[in-house]
């Protein structure tokens, strides 16, 4: 005599499968072993197993619907884990019951053609003077657009997407395996619809139903000022566009700095280096250099100035990203020592020795005023002060 499936779980012939299945899971967490350990309420939780494994699979329910039992046709063997008071759903079903989804069949259903797309990445090299100043770059990007004769949809004409034939529209099929543990029920993605729940059988003869096609495209970007090398431009909505039209990702651009030929960068800070001779050095002078943003600026070289000096202009390096403010630019003054003298030069600089007869090479105490420099900053760094 065929087993009243419907009874057991307290549903009606013509119920939903989502009724069925809501009705499953509110007598597995009464029911469950591990929630009740009662030996009658194991016997129940194994029948309602076995009535959801028959009533959720469509062929074994038309078995019952015409007055069948499946199980006792080969379709099954009495439902559980083998008799020992499981889950004759599967482990899904366990799952689904106490977690409401998980690895049970139908839960996700189909995704749908139209997806969103995906980020698009380019870089694009700047000078210097164009981090300083800001500039409208011109680029040329290769990304996926929307076909313009589809219009996304992907079909050829009026033709229109059809359900699935392959998983009914649900976007997923599902498959039941025997275990030691009983009978397991996994989905997976369709492979004829790859989860979308429909097919397109005329598909549009430029995209081929995708919705989509590549194309190369000329957009401008607006660089603002005081960027620097490896920051990140978004432009939103000019990534890929989706599969099925979908809404388009977005399009970073990356600034690539490249090197120049007087300045180096630190941070918002500019450092160049003034090669002063010796004389300029002892008697003090100026430089002009050409500063990214302000033109000529004047570099003043102090009387007596030593090898290694910096002189700091204030305000004058690159402009802080979306502030008014400015750093500062360093010129690092290197005193140049002629290597070779005419007679008369020579002469010169021995009357100057004979007029500044205090100044003599000297052995420089460790620890003295005077014991700094590149030896000084060497043993500091070996000493570890």
């Amino acid at each position: 005599m065929a087993r009243d499936y419907y009874g057991t779980l307290g549903v009606g012939q013509k119920a939903t499968d989502q009724e069925i299945k809501r009705a499953y899971r509110k007598l597995a967490r009464e029911l469950h072993p591990d929630v009740n350990p009662d030996e009658a309420a194991q016997a129940r939780f194994k029948d309602i197993s076995t009535a959801y494994e028959v009533l959720s699979d469509p062929e074994k329910r038309r078995v019952v619907d015409l007055g069948g039992d499946p199980l006792q046709q080969g379709g099954g063997g009495g439902g559980g884990f083998g008799g020992a008071g499981g889950f004759g759903g599967g482990l899904g079903d366990v799952f689904e019951a106490f977690f409401g989804g998980g690895g049970g069949g139908g839960t996700r259903g189909p995704r749908g053609r139209m997806q969103p797309g995906a980020d698009s990445l380019l870089r694009t090299k700047l000078t210097l003077d164009e981090c300083a100043l800001g500039v409208t770059k011109h680029i040329t990007v290769d990304t996926a657009i929307l076909c313009d004769l589809c219009t996304g949809s992907g079909t050829n004409g009026d033709s229109k997407p059809v359900r699935c034939e392959t998983c009914g529209g649900a976007g997923e099929v599902q498959s039941v395996q025997r275990s030691f543990l009983g009978q397991v029920m996994t989905s997976r993605p369709c492979p004829t619809c790859r989860g979308a729940g429909e097919t397109i059988p005329d598909p549009c003869r430029k995209c081929g139903g995708d919705g989509r096609v590549r194309s190369r495209r000329d957009i401008s970007v607006k660089v603002p000022l005081g960027v620097s090398n490896g920051m990140r431009i978004r432009l939103a909505s000019q990534g890929e566009v989706g599969p099925g039209g979908g809404p388009a990702g977005d399009l970073y651009v990356e600034i690539v700095e490249q090197q120049h030929e007087v300045f180096v960068r630190d941070g918002d800070d500019l450092h160049c280096t003034v090669r002063v001779p010796m004389v300029d050095a002892a008697l003090g002078t100026s430089v002009s250099v050409d500063a990214i943003i302000d033109g000529p600026t004047e570099i003043s070289v102090d009387q007596g100035t030593q090898p290694g000096a910096v002189t700091v202009l204030r305000g004058h390096g690159m402009p802080k990203l979306r502030s008014g403010v400015r750093g500062d630019l360093h010129a690092h003054l290197e005193v140049v020592v002629p290597s070779k003298l005419d007679s008369k030069q020579t002469q010169l600089l021995e009357d100057l020795k004979r007029l500044r007869d205090r100044d003599t090479a000297e052995v420089v105490t460790i620890g003295s005023q005077h014991s700094g420099g590149l030896f000084s900053r060497l043993r500091e760094a070996f000493s570890g002060r």
